[in-house]
């Protein structure tokens, strides 16, 4: 069997037949690939920063209107601890008017201008036909922090259980502007900008 010819059986092909450096051309020039070629590590980077710990706020107390699911009111946000709030709603409609408080866990998305939170928390209230009524409340949603302004738009969807009322639970939406009063303090080297 000559030095250059393939094996034809399994038993031959673990052996590593050298081939003739006289015939082996030179590779061809590649550029190198670019750093996100397949479309699948791109979607990983992108879902990496956006899990990233971000600062998820810009801000420390806020306070506007909020309306939706058939009743408008107050919301107050005061931070608490890093990307976590307490909320305070001040909600009325048509026959009730209720107070809520909310525990939100806030996290960035890709920046901390724009922000999803989740949190839990209770409410208390009364309806004219029913009476008093209480319940606990869930909460996903939204915000974004205008640029240049200090006003932040969310909009988060809040269920609830009911007690004590004619309905059982509930599937609100609600759409929210709030107005900055006191901006989150900038650490590093941008403090002396303050």
């Amino acid at each position: 069997m000559s030095p250059h010819a393939r094996p034809h059986n399994f038993k031959s092909a673990l052996c590593v037949v050298k081939p003739n450096p006289v015939y082996l051309a030179p590779l061809p020039h590649r550029p190198p690939k670019p750093r996100f070629a397949c479309p699948a590590r791109a979607l990983g980077a992108l879902l990496l920063l956006a899990a990233a710990p971000a600062a998820a706020q810009k801000y420390r107390t806020a306070a506007g209107l909020r309306s939706g699911g058939g009743s408008y009111g107050l919301s107050v946000q005061q931070l608490v601890l890093p990307k976590t709030t307490l909320e305070g709603l001040a909600l009325l409609a048509p026959r009730e008017r209720s107070a809520t408080l909310l525990a939100e866990r806030h996290f960035g998305i890709l920046g901390p201008s724009l922000n999803y939170y989740f949190g839990a928390g209770a409410h208390y209230g009364r309806h004219r036909d029913d009476g008093d009524f209480w319940g606990f409340d869930g909460l996903v949603g939204a915000e974004y922090k205008i640029a240049f302004l200090p006003v932040v738009l969310s909009f988060d969807f809040k269920p609830t259980v009911e007690y004590g009322s004619a309905d059982w639970n509930r599937f609100p939406t609600a759409f929210s502007v709030r107005y900055i009063f006191l901006k989150k303090k900038r650490a590093g080297l941008f403090r002396a900008f303050e």
